[in-house]
């Protein structure tokens, strides 16, 4: 993926602004949109690997599968706010599902549930607990609809192409159906602030770095409109914070299962939810 006009808003003069990891992000003058610049034939599903979900990569999760129960219990509230927003409760797709979490919860409330997840570790734990998930990106073969819904946490800002996906996904939506992302705000004090040592600032996990105008315009260029833009808390797995923690400090990463099951709420107001109706 090199340099090439912002897929937000189309300016072709993008900018370098600094290089990270040996990655060089590039900045879009006119809606802020931050891009990293790949090489040609990087491997994202090797990538995304067992290894990081459970603690063996330093940018990854301490031990995904270990916080169901404190994962879960995050997605109820962002289920709820889902609920208060959405008047459909047939079907929900939620793509980059991971393990399966937010479905599980989300089954109680709508008729049925999908997913869409590259993982191949991930996408057989979701199997194997009775969920319909497809391996894979979001496409016109792993899409379905018409949805009521569709959700991706924390997932925009990994893939390749997002301006595609919320194009594709926005089609398949029903009219009146709604759109939940959530993602990293670049624009945020905290991330104007530390420059490359912002901790979302983690290429090649991050593709993206969305500002509250680009995400603006990406989901209003496929048709839909942008309802809300919000900073919520949210309550994090200690054992992911520690984690992280040690990354950003530079010392050698360990996980500490026994604050799986403890969550800190948290809110840095450098991450936003945005909601979306079609």
């Amino acid at each position: 993926m090199g340099a090439q006009a912002c897929i937000c808003c189309g300016d072709e003069r993008v900018q370098a602004m600094y290089d990270v990891r040996s990655f060089t992000i590039v900045r879009c003058p006119s809606c802020g949109l931050g891009r990293t610049v790949l090489e040609e034939g990087f491997d994202f599903e090797r990538y995304y690997s067992e290894a990081y979900f459970q603690g063996r990569v330093d940018d990854g999760y301490a031990d995904y599968i270990g916080s169901e129960d404190t994962l879960r219990a995050e997605f109820q509230h962002t289920l709820a706010y889902l609920r208060r927003r959405s008047t459909g409760r047939d079907r929900l797709l939620e793509f980059g599902c991971a393990y399966g979490f937010f479905l599980k919860e989300a089954a109680r409330h709508f008729r049925a549930v999908e997913g869409i997840e590259l993982s191949a570790d991930a996408v057989g734990f979701c199997q194997s607990r009775g969920l319909r998930v497809t391996a894979g990106v979001v496409s016109d073969a792993t899409l379905d609809g018409p949805y009521d819904a569709v959700v991706g946490l924390d997932v925009i800002e990994h893939v390749p192409d997002p301006h595609e996906v919320v194009r594709m996904i926005g089609q398949r939506l029903k009219t009146g159906g709604v759109l939940l992302l959530t993602t990293g705000d670049w624009g945020s004090l905290l991330a104007r602030t530390m420059g490359r040592r912002w901790r979302l600032m983690t290429p090649p996990q991050h593709l993206s770095f969305f500002t509250k105008v680009s995400m603006s315009r990406m989901i209003e260029r496929a048709g839909l409109r942008v309802v809300e833009l919000s900073h919520p808390w949210k309550k994090v797995p200690l054992s992911l914070v520690l984690y992280q923690l040690q990354r950003l400090a530079g010392l050698s990463q360990r996980k500490v299962k026994t604050l799986n099951s403890v969550a800190l709420p948290i809110n840095l107001w450098d991450s936003m939810r945005v909601l979306a109706v079609k």
